[in-house]
């Protein structure tokens, strides 16, 4: 396996890690123990780690290696406005260009996740990993037929951040949340290209996440 090969792989299974919240965050990222979990060379593990501190999925630490990068109710605020604003930018040019290709693309998407479980064994100890292909599939396709590539350079950093923190919030009872209608509801306002809708659907949608993550503090505490 060459080293290209090698730093790729590191990088896809040490984001998938990230985003997944197996590597909590604040958690210390143990170099080596990371090289002989992946089975990836030591040089391959830096590459990878450093190419996820430029993303700013992790945390490069004086003398002390690398850090998942943490979590905080305050981030959490920040993020929460921003990741609306720029997805409801997204979705508003992505609904005027989209054309047929575009709207079966999406049916396909939404038909994935509606049909998807949400976790492996019906209980929240473990989230699907299909699922979450599948969620990120749908919103990607809503937003897919927008004109505007440094917004989407834009959405995808936001994503990133933002993952982490869905992953979390979906491991938690909420009463009256049904995701499988909230998605229903986005797609059928994208079908209809009703851009004041889906940017009020967007924002209940993203809203609900943040309102679940800070009713359980737990969540922000140090792991050290």
């Amino acid at each position: 396996m060459s080293e290209f090969t090698q730093a790729h792989l590191a990088y896809e299974k040490l984001r998938a890690d990230l985003l997944a919240c197996r590597l909590i965050p604040g958690q210390r990222v143990r170099i080596n123990e990371t090289v002989e979990r992946l089975g990836l060379n030591l040089s391959a593990v830096r590459e990878a780690l450093s190419r996820l501190a430029a993303e700013g999925l992790v945390v490069a630490t004086q003398q002390r290696g690398f850090r998942a990068a943490p979590i905080s109710i305050e981030d959490l605020k920040d993020l929460t406005p921003v990741r609306i604003e720029i997805e409801t930018s997204c979705l508003r040019r992505s609904l005027r260009k989209g054309d047929l290709a575009w709207e079966a693309d999406l049916a396909a998407a939404f038909h994935k996740v509606s049909k998807t479980p949400i976790f492996e064994d019906g209980t929240p100890a473990q989230p699907s990993e299909a699922f979450a292909l599948a969620h990120d599939e749908f919103h990607g396709a809503l937003v897919s037929a927008c004109d505007n590539s440094w917004l989407l350079r834009i959405r995808d950093i936001l994503y990133n951040q933002w993952e982490r923190y869905r992953r979390l919030a979906v491991q938690t009872p909420y009463v009256g949340r049904d995701l499988n209608e909230e998605h229903r509801n986005l797609f059928n306002a994208a079908l209809a290209r009703d851009e004041a809708k889906i940017a009020a659907l967007i924002h209940d949608h993203f809203s609900k996440t943040t309102d679940i993550l800070l009713s359980e503090p737990r969540f922000f505490k140090d792991p050290g």
